[in-house]
């Protein structure tokens, strides 16, 4: 996880008092199981909260955290293999990983603001101060490991900037089984969900426990009067499995700026819907953009399998993936093939959770 992600653990126990160090990585060469941004954390009882590596550098990391919590200071190392300490440590391959430790105090108002600012799921960007070369306002001394806003600049300072974006929203029109299990396993995903039927004994807390929000309306009015708050990572679903509700449901829906819209069908039930939604005045370069059928094949039974085939579908759309098994692909599992190199490695800036960038301002 990502600093920012740790926030739901992190709060409670810097409300209460406790003492905490936080181990971030902030470049990865070569070969790494976590990105930069990645993150534990380590309380003054000795729990430790999060990963940065699957395992291999973790008790480092461990021992940079209590020094941290020991000091009251910022600390920085280099932890890492040789492809000859990699394979004699059962790993793959080589690789290393900057990392920095700090403590965190329930004193620090602003990284306090921050985290709080995150659990409520709102936009937030914050800078790591990484360095300290230099005196200014990110470079005095003492602030190696400080929480700072973005817009604090020192003249040879570096700073890692962490960012979250609110979760990507997924709107499921329609309340049946289907809709339940999607419900269930895109909240696991990292969508915030809204489940829309117009019938109410179907739209209840009892049935989807994960939803964010539970609407009782017509789905085409709920688009309508919804229209300024879906987003451009707005996925919308129509299972309503009526074509008097999904029809009018997916012209409102193919008409706004979303990223995604699908609609479940048998083949038949997706051609005459086609039919009757062009006869509604539903353009083809409009049609164009509906998944339908639904999902990827994976050929699923079960709504609980249907409804992974379909999240499938959603992120392999966002991320623009292609659905092929990565052992059929010779391209970068993770990210660009930048990330790979002994380069910063970067978030897309899209995750719905954080996402990494290095915003180093170091003179040469």
């Amino acid at each position: 996880m990502h600093m920012l992600e740790l926030a739901a653990d992190l709060l409670p126990r810097l409300r209460a008092g406790e003492r905490i160090a936080v181990v971030t990585v902030t470049r990865v060469s070569r070969s790494a199981p976590r990105g930069a941004g990645a993150s534990m954390a380590v309380t003054g009882g000795g729990e430790v909260i999060g990963s940065i590596s699957g395992g291999c550098v973790e008790s480092d990391a461990v021992l940079l955290a209590v020094q941290a919590l020991a000091t009251g200071r910022g600390a920085t190392a280099r932890f890492g293999f040789t492809d000859a300490e990699a394979h004699a440590a059962g790993l793959a391959c080589g690789g290393a990983i900057d990392v920095i430790a700090y403590p965190l105090a329930s004193s620090d108002a602003f990284a306090v603001d921050v985290l709080e600012a995150v659990l409520r799921d709102e936009p937030v960007a914050v800078g790591l101060v990484i360095s300290e070369e230099s005196t200014g306002s990110a470079g005095e001394s003492g602030s190696l490991g400080r929480i700072v806003p973005v817009t604090v600049d020192g003249p040879r300072s570096s700073i890692l900037t962490l960012s979250h974006r609110p979760r990507p929203r997924l709107v499921i029109l329609g309340a049946g089984d289907y809709a339940a299990a999607l419900c269930r396993a895109a909240a696991v995903g990292g969508f915030a969900v809204t489940v829309c039927d117009a019938w109410g004994l179907l739209v209840t807390p009892e049935r989807f426990p994960d939803a964010d929000e539970l609407v009782i309306a017509s789905p085409d009015a709920y688009l309508r009067e919804s229209s300024a708050r879906l987003d451009p990572r707005t996925a919308i679903c129509v299972l309503t499995h009526d074509e008097r509700q999904d029809v009018p449901a997916l012209r409102e829906a193919l008409r706004m700026p979303v990223a995604f819209v699908g609609a479940l069908g048998a083949r038949r039930t997706v051609a005459r819907r086609a039919q009757l939604l062009r006869a509604q005045g539903v353009a083809d370069d409009e049609l164009a953009r509906l998944h339908s059928p639904l999902g990827l094949d994976l050929a699923a039974e079960t709504p609980e399998e249907t409804a992974i085939s379909i999240l499938a579908e959603i992120i392999a759309a966002r991320r623009s993936g292609t659905g092929t098994p990565l052992r059929e692909l010779s391209t970068p599992i993770h990210g660009s093939p930048a990330a790979a190199a002994d380069e910063p490695s970067t978030g897309d800036g899209d995750s719905g959770s954080c996402s990494v960038t290095d915003s180093s301002r170091q003179e040469a």
